[in-house]
């Protein structure tokens, strides 16, 4: 079955199919080449979205991945990015081998189509002209032979005249024989044309147009097995890829079968874990005997008669559970018991003066650093913690300094072999040039190192290592947020914090604080001022002659250290050996925002 002998009448038809056939190659390229860009954004979408939910560096989210379920989570996200990169593959593969050769191959179909195409206009146009010199000659032959019938004629009519002369007569028959012989002449051309057009014409539809209606056939025949070819390569493509595929969700489900609940479990208990004991049975306190009202000898206070020199954490402070307080309970419990006339001062009143008085000036100091610790800059010692969260703060401390000294130490050895190979070939470098740095590094060991005693101390004094000082327990609630109040205890507790991190701490008697003279007193004996927070202009001029104003004189410009706290007066500072209150409605108040800010958290931990 051959296109040059079936198809043979067929150019114009068998153009329009090469042509459409090539326009299919096209589509299917097209098609190819939309896939992959989908590939591509699929794969980019799937890679956003796994970055997505990635967990920030330095993050607390970086915490929440310890636990299994999560990791599950994170792993199924790496999966997901390892999936992204299969389909990134597949667009790889399918642009080198399916587009890009297809491109290439379609190039050269229509190159090699034009050329066939040429070649068989050029054989029609060949039998063509055959064809009209075969007209021609027959044309002529008729032509010559229609010329000579009338020479004939003619001569014979001439011949029949009696009256016209011999000479005319055989001047018309030399005419006739003329013409005859130009008929023979013309027929003999003719003939020798008409040879050979049919021999062109059998060499036309019998040779020329069979070879080249079959290389046509030979071209689109490759074109179809071609884009077999490409179609099967176009599955292959995903076929390969399906192992690795099938291997990331493999892992997705290896990483949701490693889920373990009761593990988890364990790991909130370990973070949450304070190490407290919960609070015993509160003793009945008899108010109806006309006795002294004793101290609970329950879990509530322990009589530091007792002398337990066991270390407990989280003492308990006399009778307060101090996230349960009422509000200004605290600030109450630090002023005192108040005399008549204090009970009728505003406590914002009783607590500036309080803050100023000096020997409880430490316990402003208290409350600023309680107020670090609320706003999240705790001690070194991690002293603010529940022991068991203490515990394994210290311990990850101790383990990230190990790691610095192990790092130092590779630095150094690297280093020093440096140096040895100097020593050994001066012409690499010079080995002095190394010194330097290997002192500094001998340096940040030795620094590390104390750091890494220091903390290995405080984690030996947590699990019982190394004896504690001696501490009287005190209440702790349920709630480790009452932590955060530990400033305000330890006023009314006296407690005194110690360069090496632990603590000490006295039980107040009743309402009265004691404090013992120890150097911590020494370090506040200088009475410090109120910071400021803003500036005020006056308005107005007042003649303080009342006990704690202050006169100021119109314009005139001078600190603020306490606001308007609703009693209609604002305390001001002119220096440092003068301050008082003036009426608010007097001056004009520009609070410095930052200070107003720490102003307002210090009254708040006692809320």
């Amino acid at each position: 079955m051959s296109w040059g002998t079936e198809l043979w009448d067929q150019f114009d038809n068998l153009e329009k199919h090469t042509q459409w056939g090539i326009d299919v190659l096209e589509k299917y390229i097209k098609f190819v080449k939309e896939r992959t860009e989908i590939e591509l954004s699929y794969a980019k979408q799937l890679r956003n979205l796994s970055k997505k939910y990635q967990p920030k560096k330095n993050s607390k989210e970086e915490e929440e991945y310890r636990y299994t379920s999560t990791r599950a989570f994170l792993a199924t996200l790496n999966e997901m990015n390892d999936y992204a990169g299969q389909h990134e593959v597949i667009s790889e593969n399918m642009t080198s081998l399916i587009t890009g050769e297809l491109t290439r191959y379609v190039q050269e179909l229509k190159q090699e189509r034009k050329s066939h195409f040429h070649d068989g206009r050029k054989a029609q146009q060949h039998i063509e002209t055959c064809w009209k010199q075969l007209e021609a000659s027959k044309r002529r032959f008729e032509r010559d032979c229609k010329e000579a019938d009338r020479a004939q004629q003619y001569f014979e009519k001439m011949d029949a005249d009696i009256n016209v002369t011999k000479a005319d007569v055989e001047k018309a028959r030399q005419q006739a024989q003329l013409r005859h012989q130009m008929a023979e002449d013309s027929k003999a051309e003719y003939s020798s044309t008409l040879q050979k057009f049919n021999s062109e014409q059998h060499d036309h539809y019998y040779t020329h147009i069979p070879n080249i209606f079959q290389k046509i056939q030979e071209m689109e025949e490759r074109r179809i097995v071609k884009i077999g070819e490409s179609m099967k390569t176009f599955a292959e493509v995903d076929r390969q890829v399906i192992p690795i595929i099938g291997k990331c969700l493999d892992e997705i489900t290896k990483a949701a079968e490693s889920i373990d609940h009761k593990n988890d479990s364990q790991l909130v208990i370990e973070a949450f874990k304070s190490g407290f004991e919960p609070p015993g049975d509160i003793d009945f306190e008899d108010f109806t005997q006309p006795m002294k009202r004793t101290v609970s000898e329950s879990s509530l206070s322990n009589s530091r008669g007792e002398g337990k020199s066991e270390p407990k954490f989280g003492g308990k402070s006399k009778g307060k559970l101090w996230p349960f307080i009422k509000k200004n309970k605290i600030i109450e419990t630090l002023l005192g018991t108040k005399s008549p006339k204090q009970q009728k001062e505003p406590l914002s009143h009783r607590f500036n003066e309080f803050m100023t008085s000096k020997p409880k000036i430490h316990c402003f100091r208290s409350l600023k650093r309680g107020l670090s610790l609320k706003l999240g800059a705790g001690p070194e010692d991690f002293s603010n913690l529940p022991p068991e969260q203490r515990r394994k703060k210290l311990q990850q401390k101790v383990d990230e300094l190990n790691k610095d000294i192990q790092k130092e130490m590779d630095q150094r050895d690297a280093l020093t072999k440096m140096k040895d190979v100097y020593i050994k070939n001066p012409q690499m470098g010079d080995a002095a040039s190394v010194d330097h740095r290997l002192a500094e590094l001998g340096q940040n060991i030795e620094k590390l190192r104390l750091e890494v005693q220091k903390f290995e101390g405080w984690l030996a004094e947590v699990e019982g290592r190394l004896p504690m000082r001696t501490e009287q327990p005190r209440r702790q609630s349920g709630l480790y947020e009452a932590q955060n109040t530990s400033a305000v205890n330890s006023c009314a507790q006296d407690r005194e914090s110690s360069p090496d991190g632990s603590y000490t701490e006295e039980q107040s008697q009743e309402t009265e604080m004691k404090v013992p003279a120890t150097d911590f007193d020494d370090e506040f004996d200088d009475e410090e001022p109120l910071p400021t927070i803003g500036t005020c202009k006056a308005l107005y001029t007042f003649e303080g002659q009342n006990e704690g104003t202050i006169s100021v004189a119109e314009g005139e410009m001078l600190y603020v250290i306490e606001e308007d706290k609703g009693d209609g007066w604002t305390r001001i500072r002119r220096n440092e050996d003068e301050e008082g209150y003036v009426p608010t409605s007097y001056v004009e108040v520009y609070l410095d925002k930052n200070a107003k800010d720490v102003y307002k958290s210090l009254q708040k931990i006692s809320e």
